[in-house]
């Protein structure tokens, strides 16, 4: 019976450790931006050079280029992190040094 739970633990740590394979903190952010990717109005009034300043409840994100995405915001990425596997999460923050958490209030 001690064989058999250690080999299916080690059964499972094998399938976590192969699943979160590669995932980095670049990763994760990458997905938040597609995730939260902003909408914009496509209308080109001719103004090929005006700047275009996205705001996300408050909070600025960046300003909006052809062919770029803009980058989440903490609370996002926060928001985006709980809704993960944890073992992903746990790939690229193996020790949660670094991670970022909702403010408490």
């Amino acid at each position: 019976m001690k064989s058999l739970l250690t080999l299916a633990s080690l059964a499972l740590a094998a399938s976590f450790a192969h699943a979160a394979e590669g995932v980095t903190v670049e990763t994760l952010r990458t997905e938040c931006a597609a995730k939260y990717s902003a909408k914009l109005d496509t209308k080109d009034d001719g103004a090929a050079n005006s700047y275009h300043f996205v705001y996300a409840k408050g909070e600025y994100k960046g300003e909006l280029q052809s062919g770029k995405a803009l980058p989440c915001t903490e609370g996002q990425y926060v928001a985006y992190l709980d809704t993960q596997d944890p073992t992903r999460v746990m790939s690229a923050y193996p020790t949660a040094a670094g991670r970022p958490t909702a403010a408490k209030k």
